[in-house]
């Protein structure tokens, strides 16, 4: 009998043990807590030799559409609406999207009501539940996904963020709103923040009674113009940012739908002043007055990956037309090292095409602020909208997943065009690129790794420190520097057979060098300092 109780014991222990690891990205660091110089960052490795970028393509996970429209009486059944978040918190998965029912269509309901905000969660980032939280009423009771929101506001897109070293623990989780507010007799778009103790159960974070689920122009927090905001959301440099798609009037004239940011302090008070961060080449062409929805634009702002140091970003591609019906959008990729402003890393490259028509995610896509390293994967949540058919109110959406390996987003390799040929072939030259100076704490000790493919014994990095003025660190550079034959995600480097590096000054830049028979193997992706 106690072998028996022994057994039982061991099984559950081995059970919990199995859950927990399969939910945990075990075997790796969490790269968000590090220093992270991506291949596409030209601003942290903003000088090299004889190489070349190279985006990568994605995969759409065959699982997709992850996240389904519901059923008939269901909250969501009209819209699942990927303007939403997916943020891990322990072994568990998180996820908020924009749902809307069958009274998106009822004529006697108030216009902004029947959008509402649902949640989800897995333990895998693949299989997702929607669980029965009993707060929020819609269809006569409370057996439904959504969160509750004291006062309720129609919210068409939401933004999460988790600040779990907030000092108040009732909003330690951060809700940015995308609402509506009424003004000469139409609706326009504005923001609302609210704060959650628990993700699920939410308070406005200002003083208001909104009007048929509108919140009055007094209450407001930004500026009576048309804004549609949340985009993405963030925290940096002791800063919360949003940012949305706006057309209004810069003191620099640009064409349509630009990504518009604001700031605030403390997530309440924002500023009236704001910058836009973001321009595609071609709405420098004015098209002028009229022509708003025509001509190649931003939509919906930038979604974004704070990686501590820098801001990977997804942005909406914005192919107007003078009908509706020949409207499509496609996700574009950029990269911020300011918070202010973004770039592209390649020029209008396509991040990710629309789906065929008759795909789940035909005609239009859309950029939710979901982004997650998954074992030997990067997950990126999106969901969909076709702008063809929006205005025959269709029923729409979901969410989708696209993958890659993980961080790899982009690739540097040794150009062999810079080799020539017949009498036009050039001397060997280098294949190197050096970062920026970076800031550590010299009192501390520091680990290296890089992520890379295609190492070998024939295929290596030589990885050299220098000082902030590019001075070799005569420790860690020439005869001393670290040679790297390994390939991984996370691959550890080692000077003088040490990983733990002590006694370093506070501001150093890695010179990097691919070297071998076979460098032309070589792909670098990104190189971490923890």
């Amino acid at each position: 009998m106690l072998c028996l109780i022994r057994f039982l014991c061991l099984t559950v222990l081995f059970c919990m043990l199995a859950s927990k690891s399969s939910a945990e990205d075990t075997g790796y660091f969490d790269e968000t807590k590090a220093i992270t110089l991506f291949a596409f960052d030209n601003v942290s490795i903003p000088f090299m030799q004889n190489l070349k970028l190279e985006m990568r393509s994605l995969k759409r996970h065959p699982a997709n559409p992850v996240v389904h429209r519901g059923k008939a009486g269901a909250p969501d059944s009209w819209a699942v609406q990927f303007y939403g978040s997916v943020i891990r918190v322990g072994d568990t998965y998180r996820m908020w999207y924009v749902a809307a029912g069958d009274d998106r269509l009822d004529k006697t309901v108030p216009r902004s009501s029947p959008w509402r905000v649902a949640y989800a969660e897995s333990k895998d980032g693949v299989n997702w539940t929607k669980p029965n939280l009993g707060l929020a009423e819609y269809n006569g009771n409370r057996n439904n996904n959504l969160v509750l929101m004291e006062p309720r506001l129609g919210t068409v897109n939401v933004k999460v963020l988790y600040d779990p070293d907030d000092p108040n623990p009732n909003r330690r989780y951060k809700m940015g709103a995308h609402v509506w507010f009424p003004k000469n007799k139409v609706r326009l778009g504005t923001f609302a923040p609210y704060g959650s103790a628990d993700g699920l159960t939410w308070k406005l974070l200002i003083d208001s009674e909104p009007v048929g689920a509108e919140l009055p122009q007094k209450d407001m927090v930004l500026p009576a113009l048309h804004f549609e905001p949340v985009g993405g959301l963030y925290k940096w440099d002791g800063l919360y940012y949003l940012n949305g798609q706006n057309a209004i009037v810069a003191s620099r004239p640009y064409h349509g739908r630009v990504v518009r940011q604001f700031i605030s302090p403390d997530f309440v008070n924002w500023s009236h002043a704001s910058t836009v961060g973001f321009v595609r080449d071609i709405q420098h062409k004015l098209l002028g007055p009229g022509r708003s929805r025509e001509g190649e634009q931003n939509h919906e702002g930038v979604s974004v990956w704070n990686r501590g140091n820098v801001l990977v970003g997804i942005s909406g591609i914005w192919h107007g037309a003078k009908d509706w019906e020949n409207v499509t959008v496609d996700l574009g990729f950029v990269v911020s090292n300011d918070g202010v402003q973004f770039r592209e890393p390649a020029h209008e490259w396509v991040f990710l095409k629309r789906g065929k028509d008759g795909a789940w995610d035909q005609g239009g896509l859309l950029q939710g602020q979901g982004f997650e390293n998954i074992g030997d994967q990067t997950f990126v949540y999106y969901g969909a909208w076709d702008p063809r058919h929006w205005q025959g109110s269709p029923p729409r959406g979901g969410v989708g997943i696209v993958t890659l390996p993980r961080d790899r987003f982009a690739t540097l390799r040794v150009d062999e065009t810079t080799k020539g040929k017949g009498d036009y072939q050039l001397p060997k030259i280098k294949s190197e690129f050096l970062t920026k100076a970076v800031n550590l704490d010299g009192k501390k000790s520091h680990r290296f790794f890089v992520n890379a493919d295609g190492l070998s014994e024939d295929a290596h990095l030589k990885i050299e420190l220098l000082s902030y003025n590019a001075i070799p660190l005569p420790g860690y550079s020439g005869k001393n520097a670290a040679l790297l034959s390994k390939s991984g995600f996370q691959t550890p480097i080692q000077w003088n057979g040490k990983t733990d590096i002590k006694d370093l000054p506070d501001r150093i830049r890695v010179r990097v060098t691919f070297e071998g028979k076979q460098k032309t193997n070589i792909r670098f992706s990104a190189l971490y300092m923890q």
